[in-house]
Formats: structure tokens, C-alpha cells, sequence
């Protein structure tokens, strides 16, 4: 069996005032959720109550009048003091800040901010399961949804026993792989929808799917082919290239996923490197909420002599991590408005008549966007925006086109037939609330050369 090596560092931005974002809510209560991620000691203490609630709430709004301190000491560690209190802090923190001086808005602010990147870090770790007890495919894959929300569709009994033998605490991928391995069944990454999982059974010869991959964070990468090119007149051009499968956790779409080159190096058999034919720029990675894989090529230089295999291929994957989302309703009754969650701020800015239809230009900024919303990002196009009547009826928009787009907004305007009674229809407007960025350091072992 080859085994694979990783060094995961999720790096954050290092100022805790920076960024935002909710938690992702649990799933609902299940029978098998409490045996699949019991209690963990090692948990982020923003996972759990404090005992006392109401001492902590109390504490917590002491510590807010305190921002409003005559001695400027008093200020500084009653900022420092909320933001040690965890994002648990965030239910008691005011949303009226009417009565506090200017200076203790601003801090209280950046406390709110840095409380909400807290959380959102969080969001974006790899899930936890527990497969130690599940007997068949149903109990097995029911543990897997628990504790990361994915599902999976497929056509085998869900009796259908599995041997797992003695396993610990998985990460997404591993725990997938392990149940797949034993059930002979493979990912058809094409035929699932958006959160969901596509069992396929599998093809003759391929090997398991643990030994075949390596996993780092919420990443799973897999070298699919090697293809050796020998350009006889022109030698310069002669290359190694290794295609490589990057799947990723569905709940957590990566944003402007990317593979620097010059950080990714290569180990022969004979001890010799190979580094790319140009360590200048990097790889992008298109990445998109309906598809939770992307295929990448490696290009490497040509080995000189006859060497067997790579023994470690090493890179590094930066991305943006979408936070937990939130949905932002607006009643059209009351006209243009605003909503805020997170680094997120939604503007419904107007309504208007546009032919038989009428537009709705909603205005969407984040803080601290770091290059989420560059141009060439189609994530943010894809957020649901859509009506409903006051009967519940849902309709979605029939085109829309976009008004405004700098490094911390967006501007478009929905199209939507909503007849003669716009006041009749709520607009419903679906985001991350911020963005986590990302650095995971990945190492293949053993991928065999032509």
C-alpha cells in the first residue's frame, strides 16, 4: 500500500480585525450524529455554551460600557478582553450603538469583525467523522452526511455491508474513501447535484481510492496520467506532464484556487529534482458550486536516464474559502433597503419598470474582499436571488446584468416578472458572508513514469 504525506497549514490573515462571517449551522439532530462526531475536548471553544450564560452575557456587557472608559488603559483591555471572550460574545454584543461614543463604535466594530473571522475559520476546517461501529453502507455514508452535510446518491442497497476495520477520527475525504473502498464504489463527480454525491460502481482494475490519493485540509488530489514528451529537433520543448484530479469538500467551494509554480517540486527515485519548465505565475483552478473537483496538468521538466517513479511531487494550493452563507430578505412593499451579516452588507437599491419585467438592482460589499470580487470571479453571479409571492410561491430571475464592480462591490440588477403588485413579492438575496484565504501544503508520493 503506498501512503501519502501532508502538512496542512490553514493560514488566516493575521490581523484578527480583518475579517467576518457566521457559523455554519449544524445539521439537524440525527440518531447516528451524536455517535458519528461525539464531543471532542480539542474543539474550538466558540463550539460550545459557556456554563454560565447569564455570567457571560453580563461579563460581556460590562466589558462594552467599559469601551466607553474615562482611562484609555480601561478601553484597550475591554477590546482585547471581547475578543478573547470567543465568537460566543457575538449573540450579546449591541446592535444599537446609539448611546457609545464614536471611539467605542469603532471598537466595538472591530471587535464584531475580528469575533466573525473567528468564526468563519472555523466554517472552513476540514469536518470531522467517526465511522467506528457502522456496519453497512447506509449507517456508514449517514455518518459522513452528519457531520459535513454532504449526501450521496446511489444505487446499492444501503444494507449492503461494509468491513472497515479498526478506524479513527477521519477527515471528509479519508472517511469517503474508506467507505467507498469497501463497498467497491466510485464518484461520478458529474452526476450529482450541488452538495450532493454520485456513487458509481467501480471500474475494473482501478486500485483503492485511499492508496491512490493524497489528502490535505479539505483536499483531495490524485495523479490520473503521466505523459513523458521528447521533442527531437526542438529539446527545449520536451516536458513531463502529470494530470492531476483536485477534488474539494462540496459544502466549501474554493475561490480563486490556485497552484503557484514555483513551489512545486519533484523527487525522482534517483534523487535527482525536477521543478516546472517555468517556475514564473501559477496554475488557476477553475472551481465552480456545482461541480466539487477540477482536473490540473503539472508541468514538469523531462528526466534525463530511465527513472522509475516520483517519490514526492510537493506544492502548495492557495485559495479563498467562502464562509458560512446567510440569506437576505427584503419585503418590496418597503422599497430600496439594507441588510448587514458578517463582512457582508446587502443593498436593495431600486425597482423599477424595465419593459413588461421590472428590475431589482441589489448592491452587495464585503469588507476585506481580498480579491474575491476581481472581475474575473464568476462566484458571486451565482448566488440565488430570487422572489416569493406572499403565498410562498418561489420565482427565480430571468436574466440579470451587472451595474457596478470594484474590489469590495458588486451591482446587479435582477430581471423578474412580478406583474402589476411588486408589493406583493420579498426579494431574496443568498451569500457567503466573508471570505477565509488559504495555504495548504500538499506532498504525492509514488506516482510511477512511463
Amino acid at each position: 500500500m503506498r501512503t501519502f504525506a501532508l502538512t496542512c497549514l490553514l493560514c488566516c490573515s493575521a490581523a484578527l480585525g480583518s475579517l467576518f462571517a457566521q457559523p455554519i449551522q449544524p445539521p439537524a439532530a440525527d440518531p447516528s450524529a451524536a455517535e458519528a462526531a461525539p464531543a471532542d475536548e480539542s474543539a474550538p471553544a466558540d463550539e460550545a455554551a459557556p456554563a454560565d450564560e447569564a455570567d457571560f452575557e453580563a461579563d460581556v456587557r460590562d466589558l462594552v460600557d467599559q469601551l466607553d472608559a474615562a482611562q484609555l488603559v480601561k478601553r484597550q483591555g475591554a477590546e482585547r478582553e471581547l475578543i478573547e471572550k470567543g465568537p460566543e460574545a457575538l449573540r450579546y454584543l449591541p446592535t444599537e450603538r446609539s448611546s457609545l461614543s464614536a471611539e467605542a463604535r469603532m471598537r466595538l466594530s472591530r471587535v464584531r469583525l475580528a469575533l466573525e473571522k473567528e468564526k468563519a475559520r472555523v466554517a472552513t476546517e476540514a469536518v470531522t467523522v467517526r465511522l467506528a461501529g457502522a456496519s453497512t453502507l447506509g449507517e456508514a455514508l449517514e455518518r459522513i452526511s452528519a457531520a459535513s452535510g454532504v449526501e450521496f446518491e446511489h444505487d446499492v442497497a444501503d444494507s449492503t455491508p461494509v468491513q472497515l476495520g479498526k478506524v479513527g477520527a477521519l477527515s471528509f475525504w479519508p472517511a469517503v474513501d474508506t467507505v467507498l473502498d469497501a463497498a467497491s464504489l466510485d464518484i461520478d463527480f458529474y452526476g450529482g447535484e450541488e452538495g450532493v454525491l454520485a456513487l458509481v460502481p467501480r471500474a475494473s482494475q482501478r486500485p483503492d481510492r485511499i492508496d491512490s490519493a493524497a489528502y490535505a485540509g479539505v483536499y483531495r488530489l490524485e495523479p490520473t496520467t503521466v505523459v513523458a514528451r521528447r521533442v527531437l529537433n526542438r529539446p527545449a520543448q520536451s516536458g513531463l506532464n502529470i494530470a492531476v484530479e483536485i477534488a474539494w469538500e462540496p459544502r466549501l467551494t474554493p475561490i480563486g484556487l490556485t497552484l503557484p509554480l514555483d513551489q512545486l517540486h519533484a523527487t525522482l527515485d534517483n534523487q535527482v529534482t525536477l521543478i516546472p519548465e517555468s517556475v514564473e505565475g501559477d496554475i488557476n483552478v477553475t472551481s465552480n458550486a456545482g461541480l466539487a473537483f477540477s482536473e490540473i496538468h503539472l508541468p514538469l521538466q523531462l528526466p534525463e536516464g530511465r527513472p522509475h517513479k516520483i517519490e514526492t511531487l510537493t506544492g502548495l494550493i492557495r485559495a479563498l474559502i467562502p464562509g458560512p452563507s446567510a440569506t437576505f430578505d427584503f419585503p418590496l412593499a418597503k422599497g430600496a433597503d439594507e441588510a448587514r451579516n458578517g463582512a457582508v452588507t446587502v443593498k436593495l437599491e431600486a425597482i423599477r419598470p424595465n419593459g413588461p419585467l421590472h428590475e431589482i438592482r441589489v448592491l452587495m460589499a464585503m469588507e476585506n474582499a481580498d480579491r474575491s470580487l476581481e472581475s474575473h470571479r464568476q462566484w458571486v453571479f451565482e448566488n440565488p436571488a430570487y422572489v416569493t409571492a406572499a403565498d410562498g410561491t418561489r420565482s427565480e430571475h430571468l436574466g440579470y446584468q451587472v451595474y457596478r464592480q470594484t474590489s469590495s462591490e458588486v451591482g446587479v440588477g435582477y430581471l423578474f416578472d412580478l406583474g402589476g403588485k411588486v408589493e406583493d413579492y420579498s426579494f431574496h438575496y443568498e451569500t457567503p458572508t466573508g471570505v477565509v484565504p488559504s495555504e495548504v501544503e500538499f506532498v504525492i508520493t509514488d506516482v510511477l513514469l512511463p
